[in-house]
């Protein structure tokens, strides 16, 4: 396996398999995986522990000190916050429901942005970092850009099966409705809103299976640090 650093974006809207992608591609590739979306969650998290209001002067100030880790496990990835494990909490219908409003703020986004960027700069071997963003404006010179889509039927139905692991007792369709909110809401904000790089392959996860689409991106990562190692540019 080739040592040379590689910077990966996976962006997307909720449902279309990006968290999941990013973590198999990670292991695959030995990469470490930035899982974005859990850092909002995890401000919108303690915004509720510490009954904060949701408002981006309040909630800034949460995301500039956020003392969020991400711990590779036999089990698969955990997110911590201090000594406490957050990977179920901050996945919780309850969470979910406020996430949206707590990533809309710009002063979260700036702060969180900084977190980013330094988490990929330190990683000596390269990073994976999936979100709705990453491409277009946490990482513009990501090696590797991908967009994944999928029908809103589609997403909706796996949002479903795991949200109701979770206690949620709302129907398919009351999450097809949450998600157009949050697709909507999520490209009009004024601060990088969600939308493909230029740059960025599109994968369709409604008819492309999850190992599909990790062969795939790993692929176009291999030959991406080919190139590099070559001394050789390549745009994908």
């Amino acid at each position: 396996m080739s040592t040379t650093r590689i910077l990966i974006a996976i962006d997307g809207p909720a449902g279309a398999g990006k968290s999941t992608v990013a973590y198999l591609l990670g292991e695959r590739l030995g990469i470490p995986y930035i899982d974005t979306g859990a850092m909002y969650r995890s401000v919108a998290l303690l915004a509720q522990q510490r009954d904060i209001a949701l408002e981006d002067g309040l909630l800034a100030a949460i995301a500039k000190d956020l003392p969020v880790q991400f711990v590779p496990t036999a089990g698969g990835q955990r997110v911590t916050l201090g000594d406490e494990d957050v990977t179920e909490a901050i996945r919780s219908p309850e969470i979910a429901s406020i996430v949206t409003t707590v990533s809309a703020c710009p002063g979260v986004r700036q702060h969180l942005l900084i977190a980013q960027r330094s988490l990929a700069a330190r990683e000596s071997r390269g990073v994976i970092m999936d979100g709705r963003d990453i491409g277009t404006h946490v990482l513009p010179d990501a090696d590797v850009k991908v967009y994944l889509t999928a029908t809103l039927e589609a997403r909706a139905k796996r949002r479903h099966a795991d949200l109701a692991s979770r206690g949620f007792t709302g129907t398919v369709a009351d999450v097809m409705m949450i998600l157009h909110e949050r697709d909507e809401q999520d490209g009009r904000r004024t601060v990088a809103p969600m939308r493909p790089a230029k740059d960025a392959l599109i994968f369709d996860t409604s008819v492309l299976t999850v190992d599909e689409v990790v062969a795939m991106i790993a692929a176009l990562c291999e030959c991406r640090r080919q190139q590099k190692g070559a001394g050789r540019n390549l745009h994908v």
